[in-house]
């Protein structure tokens, strides 16, 4: 296995060649995240590739991504709480400006980041 997976996230996790696959859920997959700088980090892939936008879905499938998403921040939510004691929440988020395929990002957040990001998007860490 290469690097090549990353190019198309969603088609090597349906092959079963994405590494960062944790579960495949309803409508999609549970990966651990390419960063760690909070622990837990994760995504949420939908299972369609070409699919770009929530909207993209029918009702049914949105529902079930939405649902598949909160579970996977459920279980981050679960992890990160028995092994941090200043873990304080979880955020998620479906944003799509960079990756031309529908997906949420699970963030962890936790008491000991800096004081200047701990109130602030992820995206403003360096």
């Amino acid at each position: 296995m290469t690097d090549d997976w990353r190019m198309d996230r969603i088609g090597a996790a349906l092959r079963g060649e994405n590494p960062t696959v944790l579960r495949r859920l309803e409508s999609g997959f549970a990966v651990i995240g390419d960063v760690q700088f909070l622990p837990g980090y994760s995504a949420f892939l939908v299972d369609e590739p070409g699919v770009q936008r929530l909207s993209d879905l029918p009702k049914t499938k949105r529902l079930a991504f939405l649902s598949d998403m909160d579970q996977l921040g459920e279980a981050v939510e679960h992890a990160c709480r028995r092994l941090d004691p200043d873990f304080r929440r979880v955020n998620l988020e479906i944003l799509g400006n960079t990756d031309p395929f529908l997906h949420a990002h699970v963030w962890p957040r936790f008491e000991w980041e800096p004081a200047e990001l701990v109130g602030k998007p992820v995206w403003l860490y360096p």
